[in-house]
């Protein structure tokens, strides 16, 4: 192993200073006994209300699904699209119903950072995007965040949703997710192909920068320490947060694929597309995830930008990002029509 620095694509600096202030954030936010500061966190983790009047052509709302847990989603509503699609459920737009990041233990559907990121995705593709905010960690361990995700997803097709339900075609609905969020789409598109739903149909799962890991330390985890967001340290930390207590990395909601892992052979998953970063030091687990469901026999797509580094997408300043929706977009053509 090499002891020269490691050396960075460019970055804005926007991205940069964005990359230390959060990695700050979350270092100084865990606390010597496990537990999260989050009225510290509150101060970097900016928030973005919900927007009845369209902006850019979306508009979103606030829905709550569970009282007693707390847990609602945020839904952006493609303006322009409806209008040009009408109403026929049978045709219309495609649901993604997206998990965000945060290693399970930070960051929420109403964060600037994903409302953005958003509110581009319902924009360009187009499609309804379901943003879940799930219970975090270490306050609710796994499998919380799985129930949570996949509660919205039996609401949505038992309940009818103003200026959604006439627009959106169930028949045609993806599951999302990026980093933690990526795990969280793998967990419950299983739970999904287990359930009988009303109309509701998992065609697609869009697995971005998925964060799985194990005890063993990949060759890209130690090559590429000291890269943006991700260390060894801060993923143990998260993986600790979120497992069942004396639970170690080789459990199956980690390793996926591991000597703990479920055979999938029997599953009815849906086609998957990968993504992954050269600058990102999860991409070994994420290729072997890749891997993994291509040997159980399911439709797999891996998608590399070797000059990213984790969560790329959600800066426009970035040119992999821009890259990253066409290809997005061109997934899900393709999905949706393959379903029909």
């Amino acid at each position: 192993m090499s002891d020269k620095p490691l050396k960075l694509p460019p970055l804005p600096w926007k991205v940069k200073l964005f990359a230390s202030s959060l990695s700050f954030a979350v270092d100084v936010t865990r606390r010597s006994d496990g537990s999260v500061n989050r009225r510290l966190m509150s101060f970097f983790d900016l928030k973005a209300s919900p927007s009845k009047r369209p902006v850019n052509g979306v508009k979103t709302i606030d829905i709550t699904f569970d009282t007693t847990r707390n847990l609602w989603f945020r839904l952006y509503i493609p303006t322009n699209a409806i209008h040009l699609k009408g109403s026929n459920k049978d045709t219309g737009l495609p649901v993604i119903f997206f998990f965000h990041g945060g290693g399970f233990v930070y960051m929420a559907a109403d964060s600037k950072l994903y409302d953005d990121f958003c509110r581009i995705l319902a924009r360009e593709l187009p499609a309804f995007i379901i943003s879940v905010n799930y219970r975090l960690a270490p306050e609710h361990r796994y499998p919380c965040q799985i129930d949570d995700c996949f509660d919205a997803l039996k609401f949505v097709d038992s309940t009818k949703i103003e200026d959604f339900s006439t627009h959106a075609n169930l028949k045609n609905c993806f599951v999302a997710g990026d980093s933690a969020g990526g795990n969280l789409a793998h967990h419950v598109a299983i739970k999904a192909s287990e359930y009988k739903f009303n109309d509701l149909e998992i065609v697609g799962n869009i697995s971005m920068q998925p964060f799985f890991g194990g005890e063993e330390r990949t060759e890209s985890e130690i090559k590429l320490a000291g890269a943006p967001f991700v260390t060894t340290e801060r993923s143990d930390w998260m993986w600790k947060s979120v497992l069942p207590e004396n639970s170690d990395r080789n459990h199956p909601a980690a390793n996926v694929f591991g000597p703990n892992g479920v055979d999938m052979s029997g599953v009815k998953f849906p086609p998957t597309m990968v993504v992954v970063g050269g600058f990102d030091p999860l991409k070994d687990w994420q290729k072997r995830y890749y891997e993994g469901l291509k040997k159980c026999g399911k439709e797999a797509y891996l998608v590399e930008y070797p000059n990213a580094i984790h969560s790329f997408y959600a800066y426009p300043e970035v040119q992999e990002s821009h890259l990253f929706i066409k290809e997005l977009s061109e997934f899900v053509q393709k999905i949706s029509a393959d379903s029909q």
